[in-house]
């Protein structure tokens, strides 16, 4: 019975380890996450930006002659 009681015993250090180590792994993936959308945020904050200053750039330009 003790035997039993001990190999159960392991078996949950184990699986505590296991839970342990995953949930860290959880926390790190999460940051990157977090990380990668706020790069992700500000890479299409930039892009709107510069797609408005083309257009207003685009606006002071001269039409085509007639013959484009």
């Amino acid at each position: 019975m003790s035997e039993s009681i001990a190999a159960l015993e392991t078996q949950l250090a184990f699986l505590e380890d296991t839970v342990a180590n995953l949930d860290a792994a959880l926390v790190a993936q999460q940051r990157a996450l977090l990380e990668l959308q706020e790069q992700v945020r500000l890479l299409h904050q930039q892009l709107t930006e510069q797609g408005a200053r083309i257009d207003e750039a685009g606006s002071n330009v001269d039409p085509p002659p007639p013959h484009y």
